[in-house]
């Protein structure tokens, strides 16, 4: 009987451990809480004095909105850090851009979360605490919008005038074109994606492994990439 205890024991504890290991794994979101909603309330009037010149946490007006379409084309899939970067340097517009104390910037980004409709949790935003904090739908990270600068990775062929990225990796949002320093061994994918209004002669990488960084033309990249630069990154693909 004893024995029988402590396997059961040892079996619920190993179950725990592997529990609390997937959790540490699994990237944090803005659905896991990552403001207050008092940090968010602090923010309402620096907003209003500050901000909503230039800026409006709802999609109507004319002023430029962050909630929302906007929101989404300009943060998705990049990280919560990111958006308080973007809050620092940009607010409030003009001159005074970054004139505001740190704290205020950490409350003002809690108050876009909470316009956006994400949860309030119980830490409070500040650099520390949304480093690597992801900024996707619910249901996951979904595909890029439109007219977002992507990089894909996958191997050159031709299909009638086009050509095309086989085996290519999902479009990853990047800040500046050019490859990335694993896309020489990164792991391939399965879509394909036509490359649009390439200037580059591409004849002499048939078959080679390359990089190309432009904007998407359609959600995902449905109607290919609008190519910026090009590069080969292998010889040989996959």
């Amino acid at each position: 009987m004893m024995l029988k205890t402590l396997t059961t024991v040892l079996m619920v504890a190993a179950a725990g451990s592997l529990l609390n290991a997937q959790a540490a794994d699994k990237p944090r979101t803005v659905w896991d809480g990552v403001y207050t909603d008092a940090q968010a309330a602090r923010a309402t009037a620096t907003f209003s004095q500050s901000c909503s010149n230039c800026h409006t946490l709802s999609q109507d007006g004319g002023n430029r909105p962050l909630t929302g379409d906007a929101f989404w084309k300009g943060f998705t899939q990049k990280t919560v850090a990111d958006l308080l970067t973007f809050v620092k340097t940009n607010m409030p517009n003009g001159v005074n851009a970054g004139s505001l104390p740190a704290p205020t910037y950490n409350d003002l980004v809690a108050l876009i979360l909470k316009s956006n409709g994400f949860p309030a949790g119980n830490t409070e935003v500040s650099p520390d605490s949304v480093a690597g904090v992801q900024i996707i739908p619910k249901e996951g990270p979904g595909e890029l919008p439109a007219n977002i600068l992507v990089r894909v990775v996958g191997c050159l062929s031709k299909s009638g005038a086009d050509w095309v990225l086989t085996s290519a990796t999902p479009p990853e949002r990047i800040e500046r074109t050019g490859p990335g320093p694993s896309d020489a061994t990164r792991p391939l994918g399965t879509r394909s994606m036509t490359l649009k209004f390439v200037l580059t002669r591409l004849d002499p990488f048939v078959g080679q492994r390359m990089s190309v960084s432009g904007m998407l033309i359609g959600a995902g990249g449905a109607d290919g990439i609008n190519v910026t630069t090009v590069a080969r990154v292998a010889e040989t693909c996959p």
